[in-house]
């Protein structure tokens, strides 16, 4: 069995695959002052909870944007699984093709979303990821990062706003019924969620003209559901696409070592 783990700045994701079947699937918050011990307790509580044993585990592999915890979740790979965890980065040879100055740059959940979205869409595609800072990517028909854009996420906006407005409090992120709100709640409700559907028409929009005909804009991320319901702009919500890119990715990076002759995964 497969151990993925998409590690962000507020939460982390993690499966476990059976050949390509998702068989469980979790999220917990990322703590970047948690040791190996800890989240290793975590993570096989959590799976012997769903009755897998860490002893099924055959191979690991995490998209993780939190520099800090990379070096942990090896170690807490290493230490509950016995498996050395891949690190997914530019440098690994996952099938996806970058045309951007500078691919270092790209961020590893970003790598595993337009990988998963080409193969599961075609392109040119474009992924929209609401999470911290929502980020839009670009990929081409052929199956290459093109590029994309980062603003901040709906959840940093609110809180951004009623950290620095003295009189402005934090509201659910529900649409108010008529964007000229006549209370405090319903203007910022309308400002944030309405003004966060601008600014994602806005930006796909200006991508489609840049890119051409679409096959597909699908979206992924926490904050998906507070938008993607208002708009005709996004296809298609794919909560899992990060777990799913990540499947295909160690796909990928074993497909050689499994086929080479005396070698095994």
């Amino acid at each position: 069995m497969l151990l993925v783990f998409d590690v962000s700045n507020v939460s982390t994701k993690f499966g476990v695959y059976d050949g390509d079947r998702l068989v469980a699937n979790w999220r917990i918050d990322t703590d970047w002052h948690q040791t190996a011990d800890e989240y290793g307790l975590l993570v096989t509580g959590l799976m012997r909870h769903r009755g897998i044993e860490p002893s099924a585990i055959d191979a690991a592999i995490m998209a993780n944007v939190v520099p800090p915890l990379i070096v942990t979740f090896q170690e807490m790979t290493e230490a509950y699984f016995g498996q050395r965890c891949a690190v997914v980065s530019h440098e690994l040879d996952v099938g996806l093709k970058y045309r951007t100055l500078n691919p270092a740059e790209t961020g590893a959940d970003r790598i595993v979303n337009c990988l998963a979205a080409h193969r599961l869409y075609g392109g040119p595609s474009i992924v929209v990821k609401f999470g911290t800072a929502t980020t839009f990517d670009a990929i081409s028909g052929d199956g290459a990062f093109l590029g994309g854009a980062i603003t901040a996420g709906l959840t940093l906006s609110l809180d951004a706003l009623t950290q620095r407005a003295a009189r402005l409090y934090k509201v659910e992120l529900a649409p108010p019924p008529k964007a000229i709100a006549t209370d405090t709640v319903g203007n910022l409700q309308s400002g944030l969620v309405y003004g966060y559907v601008g600014l994602v028409e806005g930006l796909i929009e200006r991508f489609r003209h840049e890119l051409g005909p679409l096959r597909r804009v699908v979206a992924t991320g926490w904050e998906a559901q507070y938008i993607a319901p208002l708009t005709p702009a996004i296809d298609e919500v794919n909560p899992l696409l990060t777990l799913e890119g990540l499947r295909m990715a160690y796909e990928a990076v074993a497909a050689p070592l499994i086929s080479a002759p005396g070698k095994r995964q």
